[in-house]
Parts: structure tokens; sequence; C-alpha cells
């Protein structure tokens, strides 16, 4: 037997004790979660190593329920007479609190149904990934920043090399029980540059994948973030303006991200949300389409099942614009009388349109596109937000002069409304998986 198969007996044995030595001592219901995470990332900078870390984590979160109460317990001290003492002191911890009716495990129901459907979400070659490839990778990114046009410029340069192992078993004591492994790989450079007026612009550019032979090579990566930083260089504030935002497939994920917590069954139950009461109505614009898709292969947010041991289920979260669906976990879900989907987001997959970013610019005469956020802040609870951006300004379909330090504000009610186009290209780095997306008619403060 492998080393990897009696780790994974080893772990997945842990959790079903956890589970065992809880009821013992008195607990009426019981989740265990062990987790075993294998982490290395090497960072070079101007032209030498800077940081090399290695670590193995293994650990157990433990939720017990005993006479209507509910506690939340972790350690990393995985020795049977140590689990016996911590287990037996976190249920007389649970029965200290105060009572929840609503806290018990998801209805056995709800694992049902789980999907077979093969993720491939572990690289069997993870072991063949040596330090030496890690500082080649590393090197590629640094000498590809420092050749790109106009690169006197550059203060500094900043790469890093990552990956994760990571193995997690779940055991609930009415029934669910389930493991996956999954690796994760990314790449990275930042790069600093100093402007004629003595400001220092930075810009980054980033990619990972669940497979090794799909991450981009260091000196794609290098060259993008010396690209996207040397053409920060000059920026201003543009006028104030009302006119088109075109945001690229990786900024766009911030705005997106500003919709998932007032999605969420808490947001909705404590009223929290202003998208509470909207199921079933226009909220958004028509050509907003996005599908809960967790089994999409090799993907970030791809999985069989919830953090509550849930099976996983394809399901509509907007359709033309329509609120269909929001993010309830089984607590929440007995709480507001309705049937649990799960409490988190797997991945988004988006109806696409039929053009990239350039060729959506292109049909731009007068906008800015918008490559990055800098600060601001979104209301959950009213659905206002205010930021702070970075792009370019598009005049007669090409990119033109940079600008930055300015902003846009309004009300996710309304702005959504005003998406006129989407791009065919999802940014695949993410589980939010954004393409370009186009508004018409946005607010811009600047001069």
């Amino acid at each position: 037997m492998s080393k990897t198969t009696n780790t994974t007996n080893d772990m997945l044995a842990i959790a079903q004790s956890c589970i065992e030595i809880a009821k013992k001592k008195g607990a009426k219901e019981a989740s265990a979660g062990a987790y075993r995470v294998r982490n290395v990332d090497f960072q070079w900078r101007d032209g030498k190593p800077e940081k090399v870390e290695e670590s193995t984590t293994r650990g157990v979160q433990l939720a017990v329920f005993a006479d209507e109460r509910y506690a939340v317990v972790s350690t990393s001290d995985l020795r049977p007479d140590a689990l016996e003492t911590f287990i037996g002191d976190a249920v007389v911890l649970a029965k200290s609190l105060a009572k929840d009716p609503y806290r018990a495990l998801p209805d056995p129901e709800l694992y049902k149904g789980q999907s077979s459907v093969d993720l491939a979400l572990e690289d069997p070659k993870y072991d063949t990934v040596t330090p030496e490839i890690r500082q080649k990778i590393a090197k590629e990114a640094e000498t590809a920043a420092r050749a790109v046009k106009g690169s006197e410029a550059i203060l500094s340069v900043t790469s890093n090399v990552s990956d994760t192992l990571t193995e997690r078993f779940l055991v609930n004591s009415n029934g669910f029980s389930g493991k996956r492994r999954d690796t994760t790989f990314f790449v990275s450079a930042q790069v600093s540059v100093k402007d004629k007026d003595g400001r220092r612009p930075e810009d980054y550019s980033y990619a990972g994948a669940r497979h090794f032979s799909e991450v981009p090579s260091g000196a794609i990566i290098g060259r993008e973030a010396g690209e996207r930083t040397l053409a920060r260089l000059g920026a201003k504030k543009g006028d104030s303006a009302a006119m088109a935002m075109v945001i690229d497939n990786r900024a766009s994920g911030r705005m997106v991200s500003f919709l998932m917590g007032p999605l969420s069954g808490a947001s909705i139950q404590q009223k929290r949300s202003f998208l509470e009461g909207k199921l079933g109505q226009q909220v958004f614009g028509e050509k907003v389409t996005i599908i809960d898709d967790p089994f999409i292969p090799r993907a970030f947010g791809s999985r069989h099942f919830d953090n509550e041991g849930i099976a996983a289920k394809k399901r509509p979260v907007v359709e033309a614009g329509v609120l269909e669906s929001y993010y309830i976990d089984s607590y929440y879900g007995k709480k507001l009388g309705v049937t649990p989907t799960s409490g988190s987001a797997s991945n988004l997959s988006w109806k696409l349109g039929d053009k990239n970013r350039d060729a959506l610019v292109a049909g731009i005469q007068d906008g800015i596109l918008v490559t990055g956020f800098l600060g601001g802040n979104s209301n959950g609870l009213t659905g206002d937000f205010s930021l702070g951006v970075q792009g370019f300004r598009i005049r007669g379909g090409k990119l033109a002069e940079p600008v930055g330090e300015m902003n846009i504000s309004g009300n996710h009610l309304e702005f959504w409304k005003t998406l006129v186009a989407v791009g065919n290209d999802p940014f695949p780095y993410s589980a939010m998986r954004t393409p370009t997306l186009v508004f018409d008619g946005v607010s811009f403060a600047g001069v």
C-alpha cells in the first residue's frame, strides 16, 4: 500500500473516530471535517530568490450538536488521547451555550443524488514539479517583464510560483461520508515602475490551473505583467462624463463579488440584502444569465458535495435578468422554511456573447475600459456602491490614454440593468469565470 493511500486512510479514520467520540461524550449529532494540505511557495525578486516556503498541515474541524445547542471547534493535535479530551471539552462547551432549535445536520435526503462525474481536480503528475522547475518559471517571468518595451522605467519585479495538494474528508453522524483530493498551481508576476512625476504605479498578472500542464508559461505571465504596468505610465484623471464602460474579464469579477453576499441565506433571513424578496423578479438586465455549475472539469469551484455534504446540483441563479435562486445552507433553510440549495457558490457559468474584449472595445466610440478597481465599497443592504477605477479611455473604438483616480457610483438594482453586452471570454483563473462586461451610460467622476 502506498504512502498516499496510508495517509488517506488515516485522515478518514480520524474523522470517523471524532464522530464516535462526540457521540460517546453526549453529542446528539456531529460533523467532522479532516484535512491535510501541502503547500509550496517560491518567490523570486529582482534576480534572486526572495522566499521559499513549504508546509504540510493537518487538522480537524468538528461541529457538535447537543441539547439543541451547537459549537464548532478545530484542532491540529490529532493524537487519540488529545482528541478524546478535546472533543469532550467541545461537547461540554456546546451544552453551555444558548439553545438554537434550528441547528442540526442537513436532512439526509439532501445527501442523495451525488454525481459521480470525474471532475479531474487532481494532477497525477503533481510530484514531478521540482524546486528547479519552480525557479526556472519564476526567472522566466522576470526576464519577460524586463524585456517589454520601455522597461527602463521598471523599478522591481517579483514573481511567485506556488502549488498546493489538498485532501479533505467529511463525515456526518447521520449517514454522510465524502472525500476529495485536488491540486492547484499558480504563477504570478508583479511589476512596479517609476513615472515621470515620481509616482510608482504597480500592476500584475497571474494564472492558475488544477493541472500543471495547463498553467501558462512564466514568460507569458511576466510579459503581461510588464505590459500592464508600463501602460499605466502617465495615467491621469479623465473628464467627468456619462459614457460606456467596458470591464475586462479579470476586473469584472470584483463587480460580481458584490452580489454574492446579498444572495446568501444569512443576508436574506436577516433582511440585510437588497435582493431579499426578489425571487422571480426582473432584477438585472436581460443580458445576465448565470448558472451555478459544479461539474465543470478541472475548474476551481467544481465539487460533488458542499461543505455540509449536500449533493452538488447544477442550477440557475439568474435567467435573462430574472433572479431564480439564493445560496441557502441547511441552517438558514430551516429558519426560512425553504429547501436548502447550498451555502456557497461553485462555478459561475455565464451565457456568453460572440465577441472578445478587443472586439467589444472596437464597437465603443466614447468610453472607458476598466482594467482594475481601487478601493471603494458596496452596501449589501441598499445595493449602493462607490468604487475607484483605472483603465484606458476609448476613443473611436481604440484604446487611448491611461486613466486613473476616477470613480463610479450607483445602485446595483439599476446598474445591472444597463448591461448591454457580454463577452465570449470567461476569466479561467477564478470560480466566478466572469467575461468582459459592457455597461451603457455610466457616470464617471474625474476632473
